[in-house]
């Protein structure tokens, strides 16, 4: 016959310190709910937002959308793209400076993060004080292109014609700041003259005045490029890399047109606001190193040109060391092109 189990007092009273006991312990285990030792414990729970400084269609939004569904897929929620323009990618980085420091709101930005101090003096955040990285994506060169029916046909012709017809000449941007402003400000100041320049609220609807006629000339990124470039409907001059792109094989570099001075290319990276928590921060960059490791999004990256970073420039420390580098390179630049 079985014999009952009973419960004493003394054996409640030992349950009871038990269980407070291991209560106590579970607030120490990283991952539980039990305390705020990791605070990146369940996130993300919600979607996440990326800001992008630039109109849709343009390459900042191109390479936006590229690593946003493997990132999402790797996080388990929607990453959303939300396009804010206006001068130059400071409005966009302005919101997301004051944005909860959560990981719920990040910050696609260029080469501009690091030139927006030189250029503005009323800047209403500091990209080293109010941003935390997260990691670089990808450098995307540039391409000097013009409409399909401009006279000249090749650089050394491009250069003979803006020095003879400064006055008359259009040279699209998609504003102060951004990167095809900075393209263009080197070009001219490689060939040594002063042109009208016609800026856009992005190179989206600049590249498509461009196509229609509308302006005569710009630099782009190859990301934005390659297909129009490709597909006849612009006219393309130079990249502005040491070396051709695969995508492109037949378009010099500027070396060898004749404008060795000239060369540049675009960054880009991924940033939070000051304060997002180390821990959520790690979640993020862990997402955005498995989204560059995704074949399809390195295939789509050879199509356009360019390709991710690798992934020991994926990370915080890696991209805010460029960041600093930049900002000093980009000032001394600005500030000589501007007499300062």
């Amino acid at each position: 016959m079985r014999r009952e189990q009973r419960t004493t007092p003394q054996r409640s009273v030992a349950l009871v310190f038990l269980a407070a006991s291991l209560a106590a312990l579970t607030a120490c285990v990283p991952g539980t709910d039990g305390g705020d030792s990791d605070q990146a414990s369940g996130f993300p729970e919600d979607d996440i937002e990326v800001i992008v400084p630039f109109a849709a269609g343009g390459p900042t939004d191109t390479v936006t959308r590229m690593i946003g569904e493997p990132m999402g897929e790797s996080l388990g929620v929607q990453i959303v793209v939300q396009n804010v323009e206006g001068a130059g990618g400071t409005v966009a980085a302005g919101q997301a400076a004051t944005a909860a420091p959560d990981g719920y709101t990040m910050l696609m930005h260029h080469i501009g993060m690091s030139t927006a101090p030189a250029l503005y003096d009323d800047l209403p955040y500091d990209p080293l004080t109010d941003f935390e990285t997260v990691g670089l994506v990808t450098e995307v060169p540039m391409t000097i292109i013009a409409r399909k029916d401009f006279e000249p046909n090749t650089l050394e012709e491009l250069v003979a014609y803006v020095e003879a017809n400064q006055d008359t000449v259009t040279l699209a941007h998609a504003g102060v700041g951004s990167a095809s402003n900075l393209c263009g400000l080197l070009l001219q100041d490689a060939i040594g003259v002063t042109l009208q320049e016609v800026p856009y609220d992005g190179t989206g609807p600049a590249l498509a005045d461009l196509v229609g006629g509308q302006v005569d000339f710009m630099c782009d990124q190859t990301t934005n490029t390659t297909g129009q470039i490709t597909g006849g409907e612009v006219k393309a001059y130079a990249v502005t890399t040491p070396e051709r792109v695969e995508s492109l094989p037949d378009l010099p570099t500027t070396t060898e047109a004749g404008l060795p001075d000239l060369q540049v290319s675009v960054w880009h990276g991924l940033y939070v606001p000051a304060g997002t928590p180390e821990d959520v921060i790690a979640v993020l960059t862990e997402a955005l190193q498995t989204a560059l490791a995704d074949q399809g999004v390195i295939d789509q990256m050879a199509d356009l040109g360019t390709a991710p970073v690798d992934a020991d420039q994926a990370t915080p420390e890696a991209h805010r060391a460029l960041l600093e580098e930049q900002i000093g390179v980009w000032g001394d630049i600005i500030g000589a092109s501007q007499g300062g």
